[in-house]
């Protein structure tokens, strides 16, 4: 039987605040245990929570973003369960009047579009923390993220494989990011996931019993997660076994899932509107605000470069993939005097391989966008071919300056002169009469082999298309 796996995807953005959503507490990462914790987060007795008007224009930038409808009128609700780090014994959330419903988000996977719906994103707290690595047989609980402030981001169950929830996951962080909502700092808990999978016959309409796998905070984590989940419920409904709904952790260690607990359905929280916050209301003058501050989106610039710049869909979504990335290829367009697809193919070739490589963002890439460009200028009128330009890259990332500098200073530049080439060409020709035999012999390959030998003796300078062009004029 052939199975169709359903992913949807559950996503927690920390709202780049610098207080806590219904105190003044910092939500500063790294403090020292219980220090960020006020009187309103650990549940005093007669404490009130006011609300940050700061997670609320930040919640309207992603409705916007998205294409969705901002709720004029929104209600927080408390979500009851018992857990050590929940200090109140409910969370305050959001359930049945979010403060966003509906938009879509744009993925790109091998080149083809499709757009992911979403539910509704809404506003909550998050909870306190957990400790069991650092005491024998207890655990300590620290509050200071309690009350951090949350974007739940919840998704349609559109995605039908690993690869596109993989593919959401990462626009979806690039978005938050892309317009300062969200610092997206994974190692940290900025942005973390918990998928939604199911499988059901290929063809059917009706959705199996799905399986939440909590708080992936890594898409390699994510990617792994779903695709061992997809084999797990295949094997067990082959064997002639039942899925049973039910939270699950990854073991990175073990590389599976392993059982949490039974899945909860809205009803177990009892959730109602909290007596102690007033309904959010978001008149419209305040969205006409917020919006006259949105940069250019993700998807606008991708399909300006699309069209504008004669880019592939895929090459455009991977330009876009980070506000830093775009902003320092539009620099070297600019710089370069346009040629956007010589432009592209060295930020998407060299430069992306050395950030990778650092782990860094465009933004703080060691070679500066204005160096980038002059080195592609210096491949474009011939100064230096493309295969050498890139020993003058590794050079610039390696702090030895600009292009110019470190061409002239390894005697780099191109030989282009046709004297110079005829005479290279002439002492290859002599030293290689098997191979000129070879090539009037029919035997093209020879002719290949000829060319680079003329490379060889130039030391990879010579320009190969005037190299090529005399050898031809030589041979007959």
């Amino acid at each position: 039987m052939q199975w169709e796996v359903v992913i949807g995807l559950e996503t927690h953005a920390q709202l780049s605040t610098a207080s806590k959503i219904f105190s003044g507490s910092s939500t500063a990462f790294g403090a020292a245990p219980n220090t960020q914790a006020s009187a309103v987060d650990i549940a005093l007795p007669g404490v009130l929570p006011v609300l940050n008007r700061g997670a609320v224009e930040r919640a309207i930038r992603f409705g916007l973003a998205v294409g969705a409808t901002i709720a004029a009128r929104s209600v927080f609700a408390r979500k009851n369960y018992f857990y050590p780090d929940l200090p109140k014994g409910y969370q305050i959330s959001q359930y049945e009047l979010p403060v966003v419903s509906g938009g879509d988000v744009l993925i790109v996977v091998d080149g083809v579009e499709k757009r992911v719906r979403l539910t509704r994103a809404h506003l909550e707290e998050d909870a306190g923390k957990s400790l069991h690595e650092d005491f024998h047989g207890m655990s300590g609980i620290d509050l200071n993220r309690a009350g951090t402030p949350l974007l739940e981001i919840v998704s349609e169950p559109d995605m039908r494989s690993a690869g596109e929830a993989v593919a959401y996951a990462k626009t979806l962080h690039s978005l938050v990011r892309w317009i300062g909502i969200c610092d997206g700092n994974m190692q940290e808990g900025s942005f973390r996931c918990d998928a939604n999978v199911s499988v059901r016959p290929a063809g059917s309409e009706v959705l199996g019993t799905r399986c939440e796998i909590k708080n992936l905070n890594s898409f390699r984590f994510l990617e792994k997660a779903i695709e061992y989940e997809v084999r797990r419920q295949v094997a067990l409904i082959e064997d002639g076994g039942k899925v049973r709904q039910e939270t699950r952790l990854w073991d990175p260690q073990k590389g599976e899932t392993r059982s949490m607990r039974s899945k909860e359905d809205a009803h177990d929280y009892r959730y109602f509107p909290d007596p102690d916050l007033l309904p959010l209301e978001i008149a419209p003058g305040w969205i006409a605000s917020v919006k006259a501050t949105m940069p250019e989106l993700p998807g606008a610039m991708r399909s300006r470069f699309v069209a504008d710049h004669g880019l592939g869909a895929t090459d455009a979504a991977t330009l876009t993939s980070s506000k830093a990335l775009a902003a320092y290829f539009e620099e070297v367009v600019r710089l370069v005097g346009g040629e956007p697809r010589a432009c592209a193919n060295w930020v998407l070739g060299e430069l992306l391989a050395l950030l990778n490589r650092l782990e860094v963002e465009a933004d703080a890439s060691p070679v500066a966008p204005g160096a980038l460009a002059g080195l592609v200028k210096r491949v474009l009128d011939g100064t230096v071919s493309g295969k050498t330009a890139k020993e003058v890259f590794e050079a610039m990332a390696a702090g030895e300056g600009e292009a110019d500098a470190i061409i002239d200073k390894r005697g780099l530049r191109q030989i282009s002169d046709a004297g110079a080439i005829e005479a290279l060409v002439d002492q290859v020709l002599a030293a290689n009469a098997k191979l000129v035999d070879d090539y009037r012999a029919g035997k093209e390959k020879a002719f290949n082999a000829l060319v680079g030998q003329v490379m060889k003796a130039s030391r990879g300078l010579v320009n190969p298309a005037q190299a090529n062009a005399i050898l031809k004029k030589k041979l007959g």
